[in-house]
């Protein structure tokens, strides 16, 4: 296992000589205060934009989520909701800013105070805010270094990626408490790692260490922390944010309509092939892949620009492409006719006519 943490971690020693410590990315570009429930950063993006750090801070309560804690991560989620894919935040980090905990989970000292009325609202309000998270069409990353445990890990499920050290542990123990996980855990958690595995961390309530977490799924990238480390304030927190951060910034380096489509056409797996030949078509044409290519033959990075990669054209060039869509969409319509009568012993035929009448159409 040694050995393979630090093959994991090996880009880490080229990131720790080449990056700029995470202390001065607080200082330098952190809009908030000390006092703040939730610390923000903006790190500018690779030509344009910049990638959003949200630190939960609520050390002494391990960042359990009370309702100021939910009420300001929801208007955060929000506001970036508000952008629609294609605004200044290219992507998301959500960390800590504890070393004790990523989150806790629900505030229960709170929770104990709540009226049965005060925590159906507090439930919906958590459910919605997880699900507006879960749905941003921008990639998002939580970086975990320490526990995270009921709604804290059904809050890094939300996430796209989650980047874990090699000294945390995550579990989901509400079965303990006579409850269940009420915040996506039941159905986030087996799309990831799958049926039989969650069904073994949601019914023993157990801790899944860091390495494990890798070796079945949950975990993305695996941050190498030495025993001596654990101990030291900030070393592991520190180290798991950047190499959270660095992925960002490493995931911006695409095309921002291209990111968003691939999401897209990921998200929607149950689809299949349908999926990503639509999401395909979106960014077929786009300024930005006219730029790559150009990069490409002429050997140099390509510049990417999100405000006018959508390449909505007028004229003759969005007729053809309008025209080109229209031919995807009847040919589509044919493979499903041929797909139906297929099942009743026409395949042959059909085939043969579909195929003609496609190329007759495509021509």
């Amino acid at each position: 296992m040694s050995q393979r943490l630090v093959r994991l971690s090996a880009p880490l020693a080229h990131l720790r000589a080449t990056t700029v410590p995470t202390r001065v990315f607080v200082s330098r570009y952190s809009t908030s205060t000390e006092e703040d429930i939730i610390k923000t950063q903006q790190i500018p993006a690779p030509g344009s934009g910049h990638v959003r750090v949200l630190q939960l801070n609520r050390p002494k309560a391990r960042n359990a989520i009370s309702t100021h804690l939910l009420d300001t991560l929801s208007k955060h989620v929000d506001a970036i909701a508000a952008e629609g894919g294609n605004g200044p935040t290219r992507a998301l980090v959500i960390a800590s800013n504890a070393d004790a905990a990523f989150c806790a989970g629900a505030d229960l000292k709170e929770r104990a105070n709540m009226s049965q009325a005060e925590t159906e609202d507090f439930l919906l309000k958590l459910r919605t805010t997880f699900k507006n998270l879960a749905s941003l069409e921008i990639p998002t990353i939580s970086a975990i270094s320490s526990l995270a445990l009921g709604g804290g890990l059904e809050l890094a499920l939300c996430t796209h990626l989650r980047v874990f050290a090699s000294s945390s542990a995550v579990g989901l123990p509400e079965t303990r408490l006579a409850i269940i996980p009420g915040a996506g855990g039941t159905y986030r958690l087996p799309s990831v790692i799958g049926v039989n595995r969650a069904r073994d961390m949601i019914l023993t309530g157990r801790r899944v260490t860091g390495p494990e977490a890798y070796f079945i799924g949950l975990c993305d990238r695996l941050v190498e922390v030495l025993p001596e480390e654990e101990a030291q304030d900030g070393v592991a927190r520190e180290r798991v944010l950047r190499e959270s951060i660095k992925l960002a910034l490493d995931i911006c380096e695409g095309g921002p309509i291209a990111i968003k489509m691939a999401m897209q056409a990921v998200g929607a797996h149950a689809l299949g092939e349908r999926a990503e030949n639509t999401a395909y078509e979106s960014v077929i044409e786009t300024d930005d892949r006219y730029e790559a290519l150009r990069a490409f033959v002429e050997k140099r990075k390509p510049a990417f620009h999100p405000e006018t990669s959508c390449g909505h054209s007028s004229g003759h060039e969005g007729n053809r492409r309008n025209n080109r869509r229209e031919k995807v969409h009847y040919v589509d319509l044919i493979y499903r006719i041929q797909s139906y009568t297929s099942r009743i012993g026409f395949d042959i035929c059909f085939h043969g006519c579909s195929l003609y009448f496609c190329l007759i159409y495509m021509l």
